[in-house]
């Protein structure tokens, strides 16, 4: 029987969710109503889904077993005429959009606050998939808030609840709910993008291979893939069980919170290759022997050699990186004549030309990489596209590193995080170094000189929208850079990014670390700005 209940606050006024979802502490999910505002606000903004299917799954993070059955009986409350669910509430964030696509869905909410730490005292979040897989446009989250603002009651169904750990169908009202193997059709999409034989060899002729999926949702996909599918050992994939709390971890993978495996690699005696994932499986780490691998390297890596993958034989219509990645893609993009495209940071600025066909393949630098397959970034695709390069061209990552700087140069890129400053401040801090940007050009620095600065923003010729304020580039005549950028994936506060880049053209000093070879950018980024006056911080807390 469904229910209309009253809403008696709207409890959103502290934040308008972005493309990327509503992210907040678990306690605040667990407040009556808060959950319930956001699903029926997306349910009212959404035209013609009566009967229709919708997607439902997450990272297994704490609460994500409590948020399904209340969005379920909300679902069919509303209308929806089924629902498919990753068994146990399990699925990643690619494998969702792959699920979306595949079945013709209406749409999906997923259960992901990313990277971020779970547990009770963690962090919980929430998104809503359109029909093509990927993120919520900005209208529509636009829409969503304004309707949370205002909305007063939700439906729902009394009903019991789903068994969730039972595959096949079941009923919920009006509604048919469907548990389904979260792992499954996902592995299989795989198996047609890459070639698994040549893998399988490689990992039988002695390829030392170790992937830790962070006690997050990609363990069962990773035992799927990498053992069941290609062999690797049991042993080698680590930390495979999902926690809600993820074992006490971070799930983000970087060489701050992915210390052991990172370390592993670097040792002088580590696998060939160390990889891993994040909470809900969209993020990567690619760590060779003695060789990290940053997130822009890798994306143009990827590019530079996808035609030795079975799914891009046929050649990439275009790429796209995010604008805080470095240029190393531009290089690339140039030297084969590919259409290229700077975005902001959002997926689905990427959905976008993916949709159109103007690109194939993506990725920003916070880890994330992805193609035309689904509509969102996709860790362990990536992962495996590291995987057939290397069984192809049978070489080691550091190898295969060398190369490509030596062929179209290196671009020594790190990002200083200011994690949990003060918001107003942070915001402070922006508005200031916007007002005095024209002032800076031409200014003489321990970097050289300052060549151009600007605020970037972005028309969107697919859906005709425009999104400024995306962050602050300031430009030197030697091609160094330095951007700054707030971020919107925390739940506490605001974190201040700022990205430091220097080219080094093919045939220059190619092995510097990259920290020895940005340090008179770094500390430039610190005066230039004022970093330490508004923010209270000399220093960031954490350095990739």
């Amino acid at each position: 029987m469904a229910n209309v209940l009253t809403i008696p606050t709207s409890p959103f006024d502290d934040q308008k969710p972005g493309t990327s979802g509503l992210r907040k502490k678990v306690d605040r999910f667990q407040e009556d109503h808060y959950l319930e505002n956001f699903v029926q606000s997306v349910f009212a903004c959404l035209d013609g889904f009566s009967g229709k299917t919708l997607v439902v799954g997450g990272d297994g993070r704490f609460h994500n077993d409590v948020a399904i059955q209340t969005i379920l009986k909300m679902a069919a409350a509303n209308g929806f005429g089924r629902a498919l669910v990753g068994l146990g509430g399990i699925l990643s964030t690619p494998a969702a959009s792959h699920l979306i696509r595949k079945t013709g869905s209406f749409g999906g909410i997923i259960l992901s606050a990313s990277h971020n730490p779970g547990g009770p005292d963690g962090d919980f979040g929430i998104k809503y998939n359109a029909a093509n897989g990927g993120p919520a446009t900005e209208a529509l989250t636009d829409k969503i808030y304004d309707y949370s603002r205002v909305v007063l009651s939700y439906k729902t169904l009394d009903g019991p609840e789903v068994d969730l750990e039972q595959l096949g169908s079941q009923r919920l009202g009006a509604m048919d709910v469907e548990i389904v193997d979260p792992v499954e059709d996902y592995a299989e999409l795989m198996e047609t993008l890459f070639d698994f034989d040549a893998i399988r060899q490689m990992v039988k002729s002695g390829f030392e291979f170790k992937f830790d999926a962070m006690h997050a949702v990609t363990g069962p996909y990773a035992k799927e893939i990498f053992t069941k599918r290609l062999g690797v050992p049991t042993s080698d994939v680590l930390n495979a069980n999902p926690k809600p709390d993820f074992g006490g971890g971070h799930p983000d993978p970087n060489p701050v919170h992915a210390k052991v495996i990172f370390d592993l690699a670097m040792s002088g005696d580590g696998p060939d290759l160390c990889a891993a994932s994040d909470g809900d499986g969209d993020r990567n780490l690619i760590v060779g022997k003695d060789c990290f691998v940053a997130p822009s390297d890798s994306l143009a890596a990827i590019v530079a050699n996808a035609h030795l993958i079975p799914g891009y034989t046929d050649g990439l219509k275009g790429v796209a990186r995010s604008m805080p990645t470095s240029g190393a893609l531009d290089k690339v993009a140039e030297s084969k004549g590919l259409p290229f495209y700077e975005t902001p940071t959002g997926w689905k600025f990427f959905g976008n030309l993916l949709d159109s066909g103007d690109i194939t393949l993506c990725g920003e630098e916070s880890a994330g990489t992805g193609s035309n397959h689904v509509r969102e970034k996709d860790g362990l695709w990536a992962v495996l596209m590291w995987l057939n390069i290397l069984a192809a061209r049978k070489q080691s990552v550091a190898e295969i590193m060398i190369d490509h700087w030596n062929t179209y140069g290196r671009n020594y890129y790190t990002r200083h995080d200011y994690e949990e400053v003060d918001a107003s401040a942070a915001k402070e801090f922006m508005a200031a170094l916007e007002v005095g940007l024209m002032k800076l050009v031409g200014q003489e620095t321990a970097a050289g000189v300052i060549k151009t600065a600007d605020v970037f923003s972005y028309y969107d010729s697919i859906d005709e929208s425009f999104t400024d304020n995306q962050g602050i580039r300031i430009l030197f005549e030697s091609g160094s850079r330095i951007v700054y950028r707030l971020s919107g994936t925390g739940t506490v506060g605001a974190t201040l990014r700022v990205y430091i880049e220097r080219y080094e053209p093919a045939g220059g000093n190619l092995n510097q670390e990259a920290s020895e070879a940005v340090a008179d950018l770094a500390s430039v980024s610190k005066s230039l700005a004022s970093i330490d006056r508004f923010t209270g911080r000399s220093e960031p807390n954490v350095v990739t």
